[in-house]
């Protein structure tokens, strides 16, 4: 067995006394650890930095990434173009160079650089660090020839964050084309005096370089940030030939300069206030001048004879009455030192709101008080009225995306009836006729769209210049001035110069208005407006006056399920025994009881909308349009003006929707036999218009011819004695209505008034009498309706001689007018021809040959032969094509005529076209809904108007 171990008893206690004190050792050291920690807490080291990530590659959407942004520009042009080309040199350029110094801020660090260039042969670019001038190599760049329009810069080393400044610098080169955008070249022919006694005075031409950026043009001329939120400063210098004129935003000075040998002249401007690129403009001609000095010194441009004969003394005079009045009711000061405007003898557009130098066609700034129309005048008046509105809705504050373009074209729309006041003008009535009306129309299609849409919606260029339409321009006005009833006026207003003391200078969005309004009011802004803002559509309201019940629904020509948002409709209205008005609001859509539009007197009604202040229609039982009908043949006064107009379109177009009889609104028309009033008439004769459309390739257009023959004919003789006197009355309005009775009574066969329009434009040919400015659009058109190829050969010289625009626009339309299908034919030719028909006038020439139901079978198949002609040459155009669709098309109304539609349709799909989608699509809707209308009331129709002869 093996021996044992042992420990002693000593030894033993002495390793537990070890073992205790270690073990409170132990304890002791955590607490004091614990203390320290709490005392100083351990700092995690240092996580090890990654390297930025620097984005490359294309944006993820056709906006430019936010990694940059524009403070100011320095931008040099120079167009080589000959005003005049001289003797000794006959090689005419239509090139121009150019080089642009952008300062951006660097806002994240990045090798990319993206700003738009279109159409520009980019030759040399350098980027420089603002404030050393250091220069950072580039390793590339491209324009990349899509939607996107980016000239992509590459570096090889990256650029600082941290709002670090720097310098983009490009030269590049352009060609001056005739298509009516960017920058571009277009001509006209001046008379020259001859040298000698006996030689008549010569016809020279001329040519002028101008420029037209809104939407997406001016990176048509320079590289540049294209987006109307990336403001920025401009200073611009333009080198140009001698014997010329170069204009822009700000004051010029010019002075004489060498290059190469040859002599130009340099003008330099000061620096733009801070602006979008939309806003730039520049032009280069010969053209003369007028100034007028009133705290702002106001210049208009125009070609030298338009200048010495005084068609520029109106504008000058007019423009300095508005820019006073607005001023006043905004609130601020102009902020410019000076405003040029120029007429121009080719523009796309009516007028464009460059700040600082506007832009107009001759026909819209140019009055000649010898030859021109008192509507001619107030045309005039009208769009400079709205152009200085842009100055501070649009320049001073503008939208941040084109989402929101109604916040520009909507307020510049609404403003021009009260700026035109100014210089006595009192249109504002007539905001029902030419906004409310005509966007009722556009905006009952399930293809129209809301008026502020989301950002992301509106990417492409033709998505953006389709919103410059009907909703945009004449719904925004038509909302705000429901938006003004709504908050009273005076509230309104000060709310309008909060907003812009606000923001000006800035961007915005439509809340920023709505919460600068709010401040004026008890009333819930935002609530009430953003359904009729955000919401495509408005609503009918349908009031049962035997229960009192009112409803809402989303008013539709082509009914389709609508959607389920009720709109905030304050409605104003009326009864016939007590005609003070009321207000009544409608939150739901219903229906819902309102015992004040419950009628206990059998002969007693009510009309709802007074002034068709709301943008909505009313539609009622049959029983109270019985009683209004009724009411407007016993005493029409009773009912307002304007509501007399109301209840004829909302009828005709309730009808049209399959939502009221279409006898009832026919009947309303009647009482016009005791009315003179232009809006009732007006409103009658467009929706009648409609009839005529639809109907004047059948059987039922002879009744429909007959009874309006019948109902003009008063009217025409309660103006008869001016019209034959060579007379106008001195009421505006009436002034229009003597135009309408002379073109229905004529059109329609009255015999009295063919006989008096032959006769007078008899007299015209021989030279023996003049024609009242005011009738001769009418007269011409009625003569040429009637006569022979030889008038129509007469009124053609005649347009080629005239040289004040808007005598040339009368004969223009007058040419449109003849039955003669070979005629319309020519003339549809000459409009391919600028040296004929100027480009800018190609398509309303198309749109009033259309117009004629000899000519629109026609115009439909030119533009469909033409059609890859004019969105190449036109589709830069920012309202063009969709007026131009909108016109060829009003008469369809037949399974063939939708089917050619489609089949465009498909073609523009094969093609990947979205010029004009939007349209296409609202044309499409509109004949299906006239396919459905007319195959259901035809026979109704005609038999109502038998049933009146």
């Amino acid at each position: 067995m093996a021996k044992g171990t042992g420990m002693s008893k000593a030894l033993a206690v002495g390793v537990g006394v070890l073992t205790v004190s270690s073990v409170c050792g132990l304890v002791m050291m955590a607490v004091m650890y614990k203390i320290q920690i709490d005392k100083f807490p351990p700092v995690s080291p240092p996580t090890p930095t990654k390297p930025p990530v620097i984005p490359t590659g294309l944006p993820p959407t056709l906006r430019l990434p936010d990694n940059l942004i524009p403070e100011s520009y320095k931008v040099l042009i120079q167009p080589y173009l000959y005003a005049v080309i001289p003797n000794n040199y006959t090689n005419q350029s239509f090139a121009f160079t150019g080089e642009s110094t952008v300062r951006v801020k660097c806002m994240i660090v990045s090798k990319s650089i993206f700003l738009h260039a279109q159409d520009l042969n980019v030759t040399t670019v350098e980027v420089r660090k603002s404030d050393s001038d250091e220069k950072l190599p580039v390793s590339g760049y491209k324009i990349h020839h899509n939607e996107t329009n980016f000239l992509e810069i590459q570096l090889k080393d990256a650029m600082s964050g941290n709002e670090t400044y720097y310098d983009i610098i490009t030269k590049f080169e352009g060609e001056l084309f005739d298509c009516l955008d960017g920058f571009y070249v277009s001509g006209y022919t001046e008379k020259v005096k001859a040298e000698e006694e006996e030689e008549e005075d010569e016809d020279q031409e001329r040519l002028f370089a101008t420029s037209l950026l809104q939407p997406t043009n001016a990176r048509k001329v320079f590289p540049c940030f294209d987006e109307p939120a990336l403001k920025a400063v401009f200073q611009i210098t333009i080198i140009h030939r001698p014997h010329t004129v170069a204009l822009s935003n700000g004051i010029g000075e010019a002075h004489q300069t060498e290059i190469d040998g040859e002599e130009w002249i340099m003008t330099t401007f000061k620096e733009t206030p801070i602006m979008s690129t939309y806003s730039l403009a520049f032009t280069v001609s010969d053209f003369k001048s007028k100034t007028r000095h009133s705290g702002t010194k106001i210049n208009i441009h125009a070609r030298g004879d338009a200048i010495y004969a005084g068609h520029a003394d109106y504008a000058l005079e007019v423009t300095e009455k508005i820019l006073i009045r607005y001023q006043d009711i905004f609130g601020l000061k102009y902020p410019l030192t000076k405003i040029d405007q120029i007429a121009l003898p080719d523009i796309s557009v009516g007028a464009m709101e460059n700040w600082g130098f506007i832009s107009y066609q001759e026909s819209g700034l140019l009055y000649d008080k010898y030859t021109a129309s008192t509507f001619d005048q107030e045309r005039v008046a009208t769009l400079i009225a709205r152009e200085l509105a842009h100055q501070w809705f649009g320049n001073l504050v503008t939208m941040h995306w084109w989402n929101d373009l109604w916040l520009n074209e909507g307020f510049a729309t609404y403003m021009s009836y009260i700026g035109v006041q100014a210089d006595g003008w009192d249109l504002r009535d007539l905001i029902v006729l030419r906004e409310t009306q005509t966007a009722f129309q556009v905006d009952s299609l399930n293809s129209s769209h809301p008026l502020s849409l989301q950002e992301n919606d509106i990417q492409t260029f033709s998505e953006i210049t389709e919103l410059f339409d009907d909703i945009t321009y004449s719904k925004g006005a038509a909302v705000l001035r429901m938006l003004a009833t709504f908050m009273t006026e005076d509230a309104f207003m000060k709310g309008i110069k909060m907003y812009l003391a606000k923001f000006e200078y800035t961007n915005t969005v439509y809340k920023d208005l709505l919460k600068c309004l709010q401040e004026e009011t008890k009333e819930d802004v935002e609530g009430f407006m953003s359904t009729w803002i955000e919401q495509v559509g408005y609503p009918v309201i349908t009031i049962i006056t035997q229960t009192g019940e009112t409803s809402q629904e989303h008013f539709l020509l082509k009914q389709t399920q609508g959607h389920d948002i009720a709109w905030q409709v304050h409605i104003r209205y009326i009864k016939d025994r007590d005609l003070t008005e009321k207000n009544d609001m409608l939150k739901v859509k219903g229906p819902v009881r309102r015992p004040h539009f419950q009628l206990q007197d059998k002969d007693e009604w009510v009309l709802a909308n007074v002034n068709c202040a709301g943008f909505f229609r009313v539609n009622y039982d049959e029983e109270n349009w019985n009683k209004l009908r009724m009411q407007l043949e016993r005493n029409h006064h009773v009912i307002p003006i304007i509501n007399r107009g109301q209840l004829i379109d909302d009828a005709f177009n309730i009808a049209r929707a399959h939502r009221l009889n279409v006898t009832i609104a026919l009947s309303l028309t009647k009482y016009l036999v005791n009315d003179t009033e232009y809006i009732p008439w007006e409103s009658a004769l467009k929706n009648l218009d409609h009839l005529i459309l639809m109907f004047d390739r059948s059987e039922v257009y002879g009744p429909i011819t007959k009874y309006l023959r019948n109902l003009i004919t008063g009217l025409y003789d309660h103006f008869e004695e001016y019209t034959i006197n060579g007379t106008v009355p001195e009421k505006h309005t009436d002034q229009y209505n003597q135009v309408n009775a002379i073109s229905v009574a004529c059109s329609n066969g009255l015999t009295k008034c063919i006989t008096m329009a032959r006769s007078l434009f008899k007299d015209y040919k021989n030279g023996t009498n003049d024609i009242h400015p005011n009738l001769r659009k009418a007269i011409y058109c009625s003569a040429i309706a009637s006569g022979d190829e030889y008038d129509w050969e007469f009124a053609w010289i005649e347009y080629q001689r005239a040289t004040v625009a808007a005598e040339k626009d009368k004969l223009r339309y007058a040419l449109s007018c003849t039955k003669e299908i070979w005629l319309l034919n020519r003339y549809l030719q000459y409009t391919l021809d600028p040296s004929k028909i100027r480009k800018m006038d190609m398509f309303s020439t198309i749109n009033y040959i259309a117009k004629n139901v000899a000519g629109q079978p026609l115009a439909w198949d030119f533009v469909r032969e033409h059609w890859s002609y004019i969105t190449q040459e036109y589709g830069a155009g920012v309202v063009s094509l969709g007026s131009l669709l909108d016109a060829v098309t009003k008469r369809f109304s037949t399974d063939v005529e939708r089917e050619e539609l489609k089949q465009l349709q498909r073609e523009q799909e094969e093609k990947n076209q979205g010029l004009a989608a939007r349209a296409l699509e609202q044309v499409i809707e509109r004949t299906e809904a006239n396919i459905k209308w007319v195959k259901e009331n035809k026979q109704i129709v005609k038999d109502w108007f038998i049933g009146e002869l």
